[in-house]
């Protein structure tokens, strides 16, 4: 309809996001519309993240200072776990599984292999984990990263892949099914 343009616009605007298609933009849109103080809420919050979120200078998380209070830590594990995005560290601190530090890694250059070595030897790193997806993209960068940071004696190591519990076989990817049976473990 013509006269709802703002409406219109907002449809768009959610559909912008990842993961958020007509209907759903549609939903949101006419729930902000609908009332006056959930939409000055979010309009607050999307403020607030604007002008107070940042990159870690360190590591790539997001932060509300230069410095993460993951990296800005001393009572961290000596691990590194190298991730693709601020999304992965929020899941893994979320599981409680992991107290080590993280790098994310958009992009390798020698800029990001000389900040890897030096956060390597700031934080007296000795286990370099690799939490990537799996793919032959990880595998690849894995390995060239290893290859340029292999001198420094440290362990490296990559998240276990396999099936995942309560997954039928039926359900599993031929490639996930083969890593598992190769990556088995004694009980």
């Amino acid at each position: 309809m013509k006269d709802l343009h703002s409406i219109n616009r907002l449809i768009e605007a959610f559909e912008e996001l990842p993961s958020i298609g007509k209907k759903s933009a549609t939903r949101l849109a006419l729930s902000i519309a609908k009332d006056k103080f959930k939409a000055l809420k979010l309009i607050n919050a999307i403020e607030d993240v604007v002008a107070n979120i940042k990159e870690c200078e360190i590591c790539g998380n997001f932060s509300e200072h230069e410095i993460c209070d993951i990296c800005a830590s001393e009572n961290r594990d000596k691990t590194l776990a190298i991730v693709e995005n601020s999304k992965d560290i929020m899941i893994i601190e979320e599981s409680g599984s992991y107290n080590g530090y993280y790098f994310v890694l958009t992009h390798i250059d020698d800029e990001v292999i000389q900040k890897l070595r030096e956060i390597i030897k700031d934080k007296e790193i000795k286990e370099v984990i690799f939490a990537f997806p799996p793919s032959v993209e990880s595998e690849a960068r894995s390995l060239y990263i290893e290859d340029k940071l292999k001198d420094l004696n440290i362990e490296f190591t990559q998240i276990a892949q396999g099936v995942p519990t309560g997954v039928h076989f039926e359900n599993v990817d031929v490639n996930s099914l083969a890593k598992a049976i190769k990556l088995r473990f004694k009980l």
